[in-house]
């Protein structure tokens, strides 16, 4: 192992919280390899950027030589974090966790090492507790001490319902903490009191309670919500890298020192430059954003893709060209055409309504020339290629 002040070091450059203060550091204290949780439900089938933010951290362990331990929900995504939740949410079925989780699985791997790595399904124990073993978990916990979750709270004073299996969910996460004996529980910052009552529930099962590890929640591509697959505002980790490249140069400037530091993980010293160059307008913010956007791409698709996504992204906003690999779409026999019509075939836009908007608003360009009217004669459609918004293309053929 190596020697404390390096590898906390290492492990904290996207910490936020340690619970108790001195808790990470005394387990580091004791010389032996620890046994670090990390518990994602697949409740949805993308891994996103802050996600991955904590698979980066449990990485850092395992690069220390520490356990890593992936508990994959598959019993508590049936339950539904209430984190974060304004009301209860829909329930999943067994085969769509059992789908995302495939999907999650996938994506997550090449995230960690495979050495020093358990994953394991909480469908395991918690799949076999039973009423009796149901009863002696919930006797680990009081009602008041669950009813003081700000989530709980807040919903309660507005007359939101609060289900008797969301006051659950905390204990069965719990749980999941003795049945693999962690010494450290990772999570987002709007985990920590899941965690904190990890550490009730150990103690009440006999064990040493674990410290409780927090990063902050990345902000999605629109800057000021968390990222999320349901709020459309994320990039994934298998998004193609041109995908990737476009995505980070749509966040606002403002969240650029973040991203630095939870999306590309930069060093600390160089989120600080960032920070402060843009704050005392030293720095260009759109280079800052395209070394950014390299950054995120080359640490998931390696430097050359990152090289070629940024020419990608030139072509198409900077010089106004196609891409190389632009879809074909074969043009009806119509003369002429009626261009929102074979906008929706062409799957460029959801509804002709849709399209006849893009047509009035300017947003659609033949052969880089916008379109003035709806109908179209056919010889101009015929082998051009046409573009809708900033990124959707095709060209027609005969």
């Amino acid at each position: 192992m190596l020697p404390i002040d390096e590898q906390l070091a290492h492990l904290l450059p996207t910490v936020e919280t340690v619970v108790p203060d001195d808790g990470l550091l005394e387990l580091l204290g004791e010389g032996r390899p620890l046994r670090v949780k990390l518990g994602v439900d697949p409740t949805a089938p993308d891994v996103t950027l802050g996600w991955a933010v904590m698979f980066d951290l449990l990485r850092r362990f395992q690069e220390l030589g520490h356990t890593a331990v992936l508990i994959l929900g598959d019993f508590t995504a049936q339950v539904g974090d209430p984190s974060g939740k304004s009301e209860t949410r829909k329930r999943l079925s067994a085969d769509e966790v059992e789908g995302y989780a495939q999907s999650c699985l996938a994506m997550l791997r090449p995230l960690l090492l495979e050495d020093h790595l358990e994953i394991r399904r909480n469908s395991e124990w918690l799949g076999n507790l039973g009423t009796a073993g149901m009863l002696e978990l919930t006797s680990t916990v009081t009602v008041s001490r669950i009813l003081e979750r700000e989530d709980f709270q807040g919903r309660l004073a507005d007359e939101q319902p609060v289900s008797m299996m969301e006051l659950l969910y905390p204990l069965l996460q719990g749980f999941d903490s003795v049945a693999i004996e962690a010494d450290i529980e990772l999570g987002g910052a709007d985990q920590l009191w899941n965690l904190l009552v990890g550490r009730d529930v150990q103690r009440a099962y006999g064990q040493r309670p674990q410290a409780a590890v927090t990063a902050p929640l990345l902000v999605g591509t629109d800057g000021v919500r968390k990222m999320s697959q349901s709020l459309g505002n994320y990039i994934s980790v298998a998004d193609e890298p041109e995908e990737m490249f476009g995505k980070v140069m749509s966040i606002p400037d403002a969240a650029m020192p973040m991203w630095y530091r939870l999306a590309a993980f930069a060093s600390p010293e160089e989120v600080r430059r960032v920070a402060a160059g843009l704050a005392e307008d030293a720095v260009d913010p759109g280079a800052a954003k395209r070394q950014l956007g390299r950054m995120v791409v080359a640490r998931y698709r390696g430097e050359d893709a990152a090289a070629a996504a940024e020419e990608h992204f030139d072509r198409l906003f900077k010089h106004g060209e196609a891409p190389e690999d632009v879809a074909e779409h074969t043009l009806p026999g119509d003369d002429p055409i009626w261009l929102p019509g074979l906008l929706k075939e062409a799957g460029l836009v959801a509804s002709s309504s849709e399209g006849k908007r893009l047509v009035a608003a300017g947003a659609v360009r033949i052969e880089g020339e916008p379109v003035e009217a709806e109908e179209v004669v056919r010889r101009r459609l015929a082998g051009a290629v046409v573009r809708v918004g900033k990124r959707r293309f095709v060209r027609f053929i005969d």
